[in-house]
C-alpha cells in the first residue's frame, strides 16, 4: 500500500509540517504547529483520516521545526525520534526563542530514541532510510523512501536554494558534503519535500542548484 503524504504549512517561518500515513498508521515529520488554529487543523486531519499517530520523526531541532513537539507528545503520548547530535539544538529552542522575541515559547521535551543515522524506519509496512546529513543543524537527517521514490529532506535542499549555515552548529562544508555526496547520489527522479517551499527533484537541484558554485 503506497503512503499518502498531507504537507502543512505552519507559524510565521512558513515551515513545512508533514504527516506521513499507511493504511491507518501515521507519523509526524517536524511538528511545527505554534497556535490552536495550527494544531486544530492537525488534529482534524488525523481524525477525518482515521489516522494512530505513532511517532514524530525529526529531521532537525531548529525553533521552527519544534513549535509544536510539545503540544504533539502531550496530546498523542508518541515518542520522539531525533539524531543525537542535535540534541544540543533542540536545547537552544528558548534562547532562539527569546532572540526572535516569540512569547510563550514552551520548552520541547527531550526525544524519546536516538538515532545515528543509517536505521531503517517504518511506517506501516512502507520503509524509510535514515541519511545522516549535518551542516544546516549538527544532527539534521533525511528520511529516504527508496520504494516509492522520495525523500523528508527538512532544511538541506530547497528547491534552487539550499539550508542556511550561519546558525549555531551549521557548518558550509559539512552542509555541502550532505547535499553533493548524499543527497545527489539518490536517483534524479527522487521527489525531495522540503521543509520550507515547494517541493523539488534530485535531479533538477543536481544540475541548476547555487550550492554547486560555492
Amino acid at each position: 500500500m503506497p503512503t499518502t503524504i498531507k504537507v502543512f504549512t505552519f507559524n510565521g517561518f512558513q515551515e513545512n509540517t508533514i504527516v506521513v500515513s499507511e493504511g491507518n498508521s501515521a507519523v509526524i515529520f517536524d511538528p511545527g504547529c505554534s497556535n490552536r488554529q495550527e494544531e486544530n487543523a492537525l488534529a482534524q486531519y488525523l481524525i477525518e483520516n482515521h489516522l494512530t499517530l505513532e511517532a514524530v520523526w525529526l529531521t532537525h531541532a531548529h525553533l521552527d521545526h519544534v513549535f509544536g513537539l510539545d503540544h504533539v507528545v502531550r496530546t498523542y503520548q508518541v515518542p520522539v525520534y531525533l539524531h543525537e547530535d542535535d540534541i544540543v539544538t533542540l536545547k537552544h529552542g528558548p534562547a532562539a526563542a527569546q532572540l526572535y522575541g516569540i512569547p510563550g515559547f514552551i520548552p520541547p521535551p527531550e526525544p524519546t530514541d536516538i538515532l545515528k543515522g543509517g536505521e531503517t524506519m517504518k511506517i506501516g509496512e512502507a520503509s524509510f532510510k535514515v541519511l545522516f546529513t549535518p551542516g544546516h543543524a549538527p544532527g539534521h537527517v533525511v528520511y529516504y523512501n527508496k520504494e516509492e521514490g522520495y525523500a523528508i529532506n527538512g532544511d538541506v535542499l530547497f528547491a534552487g536554494s539550499f539550508g542556511r549555515y550561519d546558525l549555531p552548529g551549521g557548518n558550509l562544508e559539512a552542509l555541502k558534503h550532505s547535499i553533493i555526496d548524499t543527497m545527489f547520489n539518490l536517483p534524479e527522479d527522487t521527489v525531495v519535500l522540503c521543509g520550507h517551499g515547494p517541493e523539488t527533484t534530485i535531479g533538477r537541484e543536481k544540475h541548476t542548484n547555487p550550492i554547486l558554485m560555492y
